[in-house]
């Protein structure tokens, strides 16, 4: 009896042993990786914000981008129409320049010359027009023969063509044909900025001799700048005159420049692009010709589910949204995303996710809790 009692123990010792040693191998349930809880303390740092998903009008955006530019009217190359030694000058590349102001002074010796030649040319001519009206009334009285009269005629027109086109070769270098007259002969002449604006080059040294076909200088007026876009051959047929769009350049993209197209180029280029010429609702002085800039070009709208942009972060180059699952208990879903526009981005399998909580505020701080939980 004693006996049987005894393995009856001893079994039932193997036996719980058994259920025990089964029960502590048995594999536990792994946890889901996309599912992160947070504290009290952690939920208030990360200031999480929670709200739906919303209706919003959202335009489908084409990104462009090209350079400021400036008309051929607004950009000048300043030359020497008889050539000459530049003698003195202040300009510097980027100085402000006002229309008509002395930009820089010439010498050479044949403003002497020319200067000259006006006052010999008009003196014989005064000596002509006289001779003239004395073979005119020795004609008059068969004292002088008609062909006399006609060859002194001749002469007076003849010295009146020269002098008057001596003249206009003193305004071309700014000479006064009238100051000349007087007696009053200088060896310089000035020459005279033709727009405002500001210098774009200096080409010259002072004592330089510049030749007639030298650009000294290169000036530009910025007040009528336009912005040259490149846009593809496939989207061509999406843009039109009055269009709107938003451009910005890459040094402050926060700063946004509104403007419209006014000119679409019919020529494509071997690339696939053409040109798109759009002038700015308004001047900016910061805005220099050669900048390079990046323009959003806004097509159709359309009310789609969208989300804030904050409420979206990327991992790995995907997409991901964070719902609430329970208290302070978040779980991770990958979404695929559309257009943005103010802030927001559209949702392209919104379905799955419509009455859901979104965390809209403080998803990146989930994230990095979630990825980082290990550490």
């Amino acid at each position: 009896m004693k006996i049987h009692l005894y393995f009856i123990t001893l079994y039932s010792i193997l036996l719980f042993i058994s259920c025990n040693s089964k029960t502590e191998e048995a594999p536990q349930k792994e946890e889901n990786e996309n599912i992160v809880i947070v504290t009290d303390a952690q939920y208030k740092n990360a200031d999480i914000i929670v709200s739906t998903i919303e209706d919003k009008e959202i335009s489908s955006v084409i990104k462009l981008n090209g350079k400021i530019d400036v008309p051929p009217r607004n950009m000048v190359s300043v030359s020497a129409p008889l050539g000459g030694y530049l003698r003195s000058t202040q300009l510097l590349p980027g100085m402000h320049i006002s229309k008509g102001q002395v930009i820089a002074r010439m010498e050479d010796q044949q403003y002497i010359q020319l200067q000259q030649d006006y006052l010999l040319a008009k003196n014989k001519l005064q000596y002509a027009e006289q001779d003239y009206k004395r073979q005119k009334e020795l004609n008059l009285s068969q004292a002088s023969s008609d062909k006399v009269m006609q060859q002194s005629l001749a002469e007076a027109n003849s010295q009146r063509i020269l002098m008057n086109s001596l003249a206009q070769q003193l305004r071309l270098i700014n000479i006064n044909p009238n100051s000349v007259a007087t007696g009053n002969i200088t060896r310089t002449t000035n020459v005279y900025s033709p727009i405002s604006g500001f210098v774009s080059k200096v080409n010259v040294s002072i004592g330089k001799y510049i030749s007639p076909s030298e650009v000294m200088f290169e000036l530009i007026n910025p007040n009528d700048i336009f912005l040259n876009l490149k846009v593809f051959e496939r989207d061509i047929r999406k843009l039109f005159i009055g269009q709107k769009l938003i451009a910005y350049t890459n040094t402050n993209p926060e700063k946004k420049y509104n403007s419209e197209i006014t000119l679409i180029n019919k020529d494509v280029t071997a690339e696939g692009t053409t040109e798109v010429l759009c002038r700015f609702f308004n001047y900016d002085p910061a805005l220099i010709p050669g900048m390079y800039m990046n323009a959003e070009l806004q097509l159709d709208t359309k009310t789609v589910k969208a989300l804030p942009d904050d409420a979206i972060v990327t991992f790995e180059g995907r997409q991901y949204i964070f719902e609430e699952i329970g208290n302070k208990k978040f779980e991770m879903k990958e979404v695929n995303i559309g257009n943005k526009e103010y802030a927001y981005t559209a949702v392209v399998n919104a379905d799955s996710l419509a009455g859901k909580k979104i965390v809209v505020q403080g998803a990146y701080a989930l994230l990095m809790k979630l990825k980082n939980k290990e550490e």
